[in-house]
């Protein structure tokens, strides 16, 4: 959730300090500090409640210089979001300095410890409690002092600390929660995530749970938390930095839903064959023959991504013919899942760092059952510690709500389903050569459903005085319907909920008057006799609002007249086979929802209370 960013080189360190962390602002925070390591020898500090803007501010007024240092951007936890709660955290004299991300479960009681050793503390937050406790084993080598603190800590951290009695080196620790290092000319870098330093240096290396990291003017040295030398792989990132900036685009989140075409289609090629319709996934510790044994599928995720597998749900079922259960990372190892080998776990995650999937992922392997990840996030826990990865080439996505990590997230999941499907035999070549030119022709689609973006910001502007709105669809277009809802209150505010059409009768019915805009996903796939029978049943369930006076707006596939009949609103999207319908549906639930967020003057691209990577839970 937080941000860090830690800089040693020859550079000027607060300009690239402070230009990672506003990189990092999708991640979410309501505080931020930094501190620098002056030609004085000296540790200057300085924190800001708020945006970073009030923090550069604060720079301004009272500048400080240096090579090196750590910032910060704070999510409260523990303790109100003030500045004098802002990292980074300071030991008893002012000499060392930590910055963290994560929870430490027992800071009550090394505080307790401490303060009993005459250790004072100044904070409401758990997080100073690292410092103190790494000044208690300082003496005078800043690496053993914080190897033997964080043996002490049970929670999840990442962490950077520096230290004026040993000046020129970060140490950087992680245990569940991410933290990457940045290796460039001369110069190195520790963040929490890619996009706060790719604009340096594409050459990164994940650290792993246990993993510690030195930072010096010579290198990078890694060990655990023991001292053992480890070695971990150094990872060449393709993301093209300039895909992190808004390219003239109001907002993140505005650029990366016109960035769906080209997500789509990047996470497509070189997976499918046109000629014969083979899949072929790479990054797979899974034999092929391994596939064709599973007899059950379970797909754990959380959020948008969750959404994404009840969509992949149909998706296996339908084209593999195998069962599927779908759960929330927070619940799936509170309920003692039954598994074995013969069970394929998949994990869905965004950032690949989501403490409640990863916790699951854990637990899934202890049972027995091999792990793939769908994951946008190269060198993640969650691929680290998966059998196979489909990785999803979104590119970064900073806006907080998810938009085209959760389409890339539908179409890697179509294409696992195919690949189970000819794995089992389910799937045959004619079959797959006909779904695989569907696929090819989404992006295509998509680009159509998002060159009518004025009749989103029309209905935008009609709609965004509304303070419920009700989202229904039915089999694979429901999950659809939850994200179109979940977008609308993720960053307008507006209560909106999910439901199933067909469960009208039993509650949602009440809720429908004059004022209340449903919006109902009836697409359908005109050449599958089951696409139309459950199209007609959603006709009837349009026809139960407008009984009741609701405010209908209707998204159908274009050419549908029947439905016109009815609907207050429209929205048409090109024909597609049912499968593939939801990559092209949530594409105007996204821009209605933006549009509406924009009209009500919130903040679209960090949302209140949200943070882009939850990594605690």
């Amino acid at each position: 959730m937080c941000g860090i960013v830690g800089y040693i080189g020859s550079h000027k360190a607060v300009p690239i300090i402070l230009e990672g962390l506003k990189r990092l602002e999708y991640r979410g925070y309501d505080s931020a500090g930094l501190a620098v390591y002056g030609d004085d020898n000296q540790l200057a500090i300085r924190r800001a409640q708020g945006k970073l803007r009030n923090l550069e501010e604060v720079i301004r007024q009272n500048p400080l210089e240096g090579t090196f240092g750590i910032g910060h951007t704070r999510w409260a936890t523990h303790g109100r979001p003030t500045e004098e709660n802002a990292h980074p955290h300071r030991d008893c004299h002012g000499s060392l300095v930590v910055v963290h991300n994560g929870i430490i479960e027992n800071y009550l009681a090394l505080k307790h410890r401490l303060q009993s050793q005459g250790h004072v503390f100044v904070t409401e937050t758990d997080t100073e409690v690292i410092a103190h406790l790494v000044e208690s084993h300082f003496n005078g080598n800043l690496e053993d002092a914080v190897r033997a603190a964080v043996r002490e800590f049970t929670g999840s951290f990442a962490m950077a600390v520096i230290s004026s009695a040993d000046p020129r080196k970060i140490v950087a620790a992680r245990y569940q929660a991410p933290l990457v290092v940045g290796t460039g000319d001369g110069e190195y870098f520790v963040a929490s995530d890619v996009p706060a330093i790719l604009a340096h240096t594409q050459d990164m290396i994940f650290l792993a749970d246990g993993d510690m990291a030195v930072l010096t003017d010579d290198g990078v040295r890694l060990s655990d938390f023991e001292g053992h030398p480890i070695s971990r792989k150094r990872e060449h990132i393709l993301w093209d930095p300039i895909l992190a900036e808004k390219g003239g685009y109001k907002h993140f989140m505005l650029k990366e839903i016109y960035e769906q075409p080209r997500a789509v289609r990047d996470t497509t090629l070189g997976r499918v064959s046109q000629e014969t319709g083979q899949v072929f996934l790479d990054e797979m510790d899974i034999a092929p023959a391994e596939f064709a044994r599973f007899r059950q599928v379970k797909i754990i995720a959380c959020g948008t991504s969750w959404h994404a597998a009840l969509a992949g749900k149909f998706m296996i079922e339908k084209l593999a013919r195998l069962p599927v259960e779908v759960d929330y990372g927070s619940e799936f190892r509170y309920r003692d899942p039954i598994m074995s080998d013969h069970t394929l776990t998949i994990v869905i995650s965004q950032s690949g760092e989501t403490a409640d999937t990863l916790a699951a992922q854990r637990e899934a392997k202890q049972k027995g059952s091999p792990t793939l990840a769908i994951c946008n996030a190269v060198g993640s826990m969650i691929t680290r510690e998966a059998a196979g990865t489909i990785y999803t080439h979104a590119g970064p996505e900073i806006g907080v709500a998810s938009t085209k990590a959760f389409t890339c997230q539908l179409t890697a999941l179509f294409i696992l389903a195919m690949y189970l499907g000819q794995a089992n035999g389910s799937l045959d070549e004619s079959c797959s050569r006909a779904l695989v030119q569907e696929l090819l022709h989404i992006p295509g689609k998509l680009e159509a459903v998002l060159s009518h973006d004025p009749v989103y910001e029309a209905l935008g502007r009609e709609l965004h005085r509304a303070t419920d709105f009700l989202f229904l669809g039915r089999g694979v277009h429901f999950p659809i319907a939850l994200e179109g809802a979940l977008k609308l209150k993720e960053i307008s505010y507006i209560h909106a909920e999910g439901y199933p059409a067909g469960e009208m009768k039993h509650g949602p019915n009440a809720l429908i008057d004059e004022k209340l805009p449903v919006v109902v996903l009836a697409t359908h796939d005109s050449s599958n006799r089951e696409s139309r029978l459950l199209y007609e049943k959603t006709l009837s369930n349009i026809q139960e609002v407008k009984a009741r006076e609701g405010i209908v707006v209707a998204l159908v596939t274009e050419g549908d007249q029947e439905v016109r009949r009815f609907a207050d609103h429209v929205i048409e999207i090109p024909p597609a086979s049912d499968l593939l319908a939801p990559i092209l549906e949530i594409a105007p639930l996204q821009l209605l929802a933006y549009h509406i967020a924009v009209r009500r003057g919130c903040d679209v691209d960090q949302p209140r209370n949200l943070a882009k990577s939850v990594t605690v839970e």
